[in-house]
């Protein structure tokens, strides 16, 4: 554990992280990639509503009201995986052991190179629609500019919960197991 002091804020966060309560939602890694697709679905239903909200003429009241639903489900899912992590990106470096904090790095590196990949990708999206159309779609730079802030703000927290790696199986079933093949 680390050898710095925990503050009160710092064992409520670790014991809320580390809460076996929510260990069904994620307890496999296909359930944690599904978890992770519903909050990247979620997120771009956010985007397409404000862009909506920002491009259409009509009356937005019933976009505010979609996204107000949204908002409850997307909270759950960014819970779940920040569950399925313990934590890895809410809690802070002092709280985190040798092992989280190398993972943090991973999974903050490998964010990184994925923004990259997907800002080139916004970069040139937009180039080749303004060649194509004769003029920049200016329409269409600041949601596309927010789209990839958004991203880039949650990106570290899809990767983190898609590297999540399983629960260690317990030692007693394991004792059990290596006694019963023994015989």
């Amino acid at each position: 554990m680390p050898t710095t002091r925990m503050t009160n804020y710092d064992r409520r966060m670790v014991r809320l992280m580390n809460n076996p309560q929510g260990r069904p939602l994620y307890a496999t890694a296909a359930r944690r990639r599904l978890v992770v697709a519903v909050h990247i679905t979620l997120t771009a239903a956010f985007g397409a509503l404000m862009t909506h909200l920002y491009l259409a003429e009509s009356e937005p009241m019933w976009t505010i009201l979609v996204m107000a639903v949204l908002l409850l489900p997307w909270m759950i899912a960014t819970g779940v995986i920040n569950a399925a992590t313990r934590g890895l990106l809410e809690l802070r470096e002092r709280v985190l052991d040798e092992r989280q904090s190398a993972e943090r790095s991973r999974v903050l590196a490998r964010a990184h190179r994925v923004m990259t990949l997907l800002l080139v990708t916004a970069a040139a999206g937009l180039l080749m629609a303004g060649a194509a159309s004769g003029d920049a779609p200016r329409a269409y730079v600041a949601p596309v500019l927010i789209a990839t802030l958004v991203a880039h703000w949650l990106m570290p927290l899809w990767v983190a919960g898609l590297m999540a790696q399983d629960e260690p199986a317990d030692d007693e079933a394991f004792v059990v197991t290596t006694a019963d093949s023994m015989t």
